[in-house]
């Protein structure tokens, strides 16, 4: 079976790209270039990885560079995009008052600098691998409580997620039988698991769901402990590939048309989720 694509209600899309450290302000200058270059490129959105705004070089730096969402770092970001004209997901740290630990944090801004949604990581990373990394999110990173409604984007009712989310179809379906037509993950996977799970994972979650999926990474090494895969890419319902950055540790962006009316003829023509049995299964 094969599936053409229809014109229709379109919007342009960009997954960003780069290697942050310990620096928030180079980080901060890094992804406010790439926000005026999307924007040249004349993107309606664009995607950032997860923990866009710094990699700890040591446990104590997780905890000490977090800023509340009123931060310098957020502040200079939702002006850039009011700036810009132009939508943006991002991944931060967000301090709370409540915990000593921050949140790991997917951001959504309107092209006015609003923030408009804020959904906090559900499932934290965990992993021991023999000879590769071991790490365990949990730590050091205060748990997420909800999942958050799609929003209305530019690119269609849009869910949240975060990197290890991808691991859980549940939330991808849940999102989905919420409206979604697009799900972001911004990123940040090891080398090792990356080589062996992003591709699949990503374009997995498009499939089952019939939505497209942001899938914004860090790459490079960003300490002498610590490095990711990279390969930040857009998947479309179909399971295709349409975007896709190179890979090398300089920032930068793909872009890629986002096609709702192709959306539509993909869940239309294979209707999967007519033949869910809810009778069986919980709708999730």
């Amino acid at each position: 079976m094969s599936v053409s694509q229809s014109a229709g209600r379109r919007a342009f899309a960009s997954v960003a790209q780069f290697c942050a450290t310990d620096s928030v302000s180079s980080n901060l200058k890094i992804c406010l270039s790439l926000i005026t270059e999307g924007a040249k490129r004349g993107s309606n959105m664009i995607f950032f990885p997860e923990a866009s705004d710094y990699i700890a070089s040591n446990k104590t730096q997780i905890a000490e560079l977090a800023e509340p969402l009123s931060g310098s770092f957020m502040s200079a970001i939702t002006k850039s995009a009011k700036e810009n004209k132009v939508w943006l997901s991002i991944g931060i740290h967000e301090k709370t008052p409540d915990s000593p630990k921050p949140y790991n944090s997917n951001v959504l801004i309107d092209d006015s600098g609003e923030i408009v949604s804020v959904y906090r990581k559900l499932h934290l990373f965990k992993v021991s691998i023999e000879n590769g990394p071991q790490l365990s999110e949990n730590h050091h990173i205060l748990e997420g409580l909800k999942i958050c409604p799609p929003v209305q984007t530019p690119v269609g009712k849009l869910g949240l997620a975060i990197c290890y989310d991808v691991r859980f179809p549940e939330l991808a379906s849940t999102l989905r039988d919420m409206g979604a037509h697009g799900i972001t993950y911004p990123s940040v996977f090891t080398e090792k698991t990356g080589a062996a799970h992003w591709d699949v994972l990503m374009r997995a979650r498009a499939i089952e769901t019939q939505t497209y999926v942001y899938a914004s990474a860090q790459i490079g090494n960003h300490n002498h402990k610590r490095s990711s895969y990279g390969n930040s890419m857009i998947v479309d319902p179909w399971g295709t590939v349409i975007a896709r950055c190179p890979l090398d540790t300089n920032p930068c962006l793909s872009t890629a048309e986002i096609n709702l009316d192709y959306l539509e003829l993909v869940r239309s023509q294979l209707p999967v989720y007519n033949s869910k049995r809810l009778d069986i299964f919980n709708s999730s």
